[in-house]
């Protein structure tokens, strides 16, 4: 039974490549689909292969990217549907656009220490863009402006998969984007 008072809302996950957004929206959007609550996962990398496939890594292209994918968002919670944005949006004026665009949004900063995100590469992305072979590489050879007053700090490199989700959750129910658990 879908809960008609939840009034549909953006959650912004932000931060470095491989800091864990994409797998706390998924357990995210899996917790909204088991309390019957529509909802669409908005993944930066998989945006970046259709909408966004025409964009390369310059701030101008990164802010156009990060304005389109508002744009959708806002578009979903205007049809009642609760969009989970996971897409690193390195640059504060451009999460501040997209906050602007959309009527409810809740900004999540997935944090994690560079040693950690380096040890986790399994695609060898740091150790490519640390070497200089990767350019525009958000907090390498670009900089990654991290928030500063997000309504949810998760800390990946010591919080679980579960802990996360579970800090997502509370803070929501917190702020009264969720109903809190009967």
């Amino acid at each position: 039974m879908t809960d008609m008072t939840v009034k549909a809302f953006t959650v912004w996950l932000t931060g470095l490549s491989g800091a864990g957004k994409s797998t706390i929206a998924r357990a995210f959007g899996a917790h909204l689909d088991n309390l019957s609550l529509r909802n669409q996962v908005l993944d930066g990398d998989e945006l970046r292969r259709t909408l966004c496939r025409d964009l390369g890594f310059s701030k101008e292209d990164r802010d156009e990217n990060i304005r389109r994918i508002a744009g959708l968002a806002s578009e979903l919670n205007k049809n009642n549907v609760i969009a989970v944005v996971a897409v690193i949006s390195p640059y504060r004026a451009a999460r501040l656009m997209a906050r602007q665009q959309c009527e409810r949004f809740v900004e999540v900063f997935v944090d994690c220490s560079l040693e950690t995100l380096t040890r986790r590469d399994t695609k060898g992305l740091y150790r490519r863009a640390l070497a200089g072979e990767i350019q525009n590489f958000s907090g390498i050879s670009d900089p990654y402006e991290a928030p500063q007053d997000p309504e949810i700090y998760i800390n990946s490199a010591i919080q679980s998969e579960q802990e996360s989700l579970e800090r997502v959750r509370s803070r929501l129910e917190e702020l009264g984007y969720l109903l809190a658990a009967r």
